[in-house]
């Protein structure tokens, strides 16, 4: 049996990493457009900050692949899929046939249509090339505008920031973090970002990028503008579907899969940032890591079913600890609103129950107890004689397992 994937990023290389796990005799070939070894996305941040040295961006070396008899082909573009004779087509023109396909493609960087967004010295970051242009361009910029104020943009400001740039970060919400945090989260965290000498400019819409043959600032939608010599465009991403739809598999946001995450189209599965399941397009690791793993099984027909991911994620912004799962900003009827608090030691915690069981919950500020937050969260747990006491920082999360 053989495996092709394309993708070598997270969902792929875990699906290969599975795949040989569960058979040592299948044949696994990946092919990946990178050029590098694989590397966790996250590790961008902390290498364009200065804190993580090069050659500590890659996480199997040393010929792992080699060891697991991984083919993986690097700096290889895959130009087509053709399912009826059951092979991919490289952009050489060479067809490589396959028993089962699964692609992992991931996302690109999302660009609004802003004119000027082609000038010289306006960037995005989604690959290791993205932050090694990054970095040479930055000692050219007085100033670095950074537009998003998700957390890929914040990150990127507070990396910058440290490499000692003048930051700016716009955001069209009017708060920061809007898909992991409420109000009040968002306003703590704008506080801490700013502390760090970074600007934050909520509820603003960039129409132009001005300059001639390099960006030189922004004109905002009521005429406003903002000198600036570098800009970032850090605006989300959009799932990669270009290869699935043109090969007649179903693509609606992402490509479409099962609880199997099979496609519409025999032998061909999918997995990852590139996907929609259910309806939904997550573009978060948990469920890339979840959905690659369980289409490894399944593409060996050992049957296991992928039910969706609830939303979590433990991030690290501008050095704040922020947790964050299921429902954690409604004012719906029925829900139940706990809160705890301390703008001195910067810790917000909140929990949203529906009939004693946790719908939801934040937890800013404090790394403890967000795992364990996290997968009550999860479970849905019944916590109504807790509920209180969970918000208490010396909490025994151990008489609730």
């Amino acid at each position: 049996m053989k495996i092709v994937i394309i993708g070598g990023g997270l969902a792929g290389t875990i699906a290969a990493k599975t795949s040989r796990e569960l058979d040592g005799n299948v044949e696994i070939t990946v092919f990946d457009e990178e050029k590098y070894e694989y590397y966790p996305r996250p590790n961008l941040i902390e290498f364009m900050e200065g804190s993580l040295p090069y050659e500590k961006l890659f996480t199997f070396t040393g010929g792992w692949a080699e060891r697991q008899r991984i083919t993986v082909n690097r700096g290889t573009v895959v130009s087509g899929i053709a399912p009826a004779e059951k092979s991919i087509k490289l952009a050489d023109g060479q067809p490589v046939p396959y028993d089962v396909l699964l692609l992992a493609t991931g996302a690109r960087s999302f660009v609004p249509g802003i004119q000027g967004r082609d000038l010289k010295g306006v960037f995005v970051l989604r690959t290791l090339d993205d932050a090694l242009a990054i970095l040479d361009y930055l000692p050219s910029a007085e100033s670095v505008t950074v537009l998003g104020g998700g957390l890929l943009g914040l990150e990127i400001a507070r990396a910058l920031s440290a490499r000692g740039g003048r930051v700016t970060v716009i955001e069209f919400f009017d708060r920061l973090l809007p898909r992991q945090l409420d109000n009040r989260g968002s306003l703590m965290l704008e506080k801490r970002i700013e502390s760090l000498g970074i600007t934050v400019k909520l509820g603003t819409k960039t129409e132009t990028i001005l300059g001639e043959s390099s960006a030189s600032g922004l004109r905002f939608e009521h005429g406003q503008e903002l000198k600036t010599g570098m800009i970032i465009i850090a605006a989300g991403v959009v799932p990669e579907t270009g290869l699935a739809s043109g090969a007649g598999i179903e693509v609606k946001k992402g490509i479409l899969v099962d609880d199997l995450l099979r496609t519409n189209v025999p032998d061909i599965f999918a997995a990852g940032d590139c996907t929609e399941h259910r309806g939904r397009v997550y573009g978060i690791i948990p469920a890339s890591f979840e959905q690659s793993r369980a289409a490894a099984y399944n593409m060996l027909k050992i049957e296991k079913p992928y039910s969706g991911t609830v939303p979590s994620n433990t991030l690290k912004v501008a050095g704040t600890y922020v947790t964050s799962a299921g429902l954690f900003d409604t004012e719906e009827p029925g829900y139940e609103i706990l809160v705890n608090e301390s703008e001195e030691k910067s810790t917000y915690r909140k929990l949203v129950l529906k009939a004693g069981r946790l719908a939801g919950a934040i937890w800013m500020g404090d790394r403890k107890s967000s795992l364990e937050i996290t997968r009550l969260v999860m479970n849905k747990a019944d916590v109504g004689n807790w509920k209180k006491e969970l918000l208490e920082e010396d909490f025994d999360f151990s008489v609730l397992q």
